[in-house]
């Protein structure tokens, strides 16, 4: 089994973090109406960008939570 070392463990967070970044993003322009997806009905495309801010920002409390303990 490989050695988790320092630039591994700083590569795994900032792609967590482009993750996270990328989410909210996508989330919130959504939410806005600035993205929508074709075919879809506004309120539906309101409505999924919420839920992806939500269960992205839930994520992150969680995952501190793990490390912290």
């Amino acid at each position: 089994m490989a050695k988790k070392g320092g630039l591994s463990t700083l590569l795994g967070f900032v792609a967590w973090l482009t993750g996270i970044l990328v989410s909210l993003a996508v989330g919130f322009a959504m939410t806005k109406g600035t993205l929508v997806v074709p075919y879809i009905p506004e309120v539906v495309s309101t409505v999924g960008g919420w839920i992806v801010v939500i269960t992205t920002l839930l994520s992150v409390i969680l995952a501190i939570i793990h490390y912290l303990k």
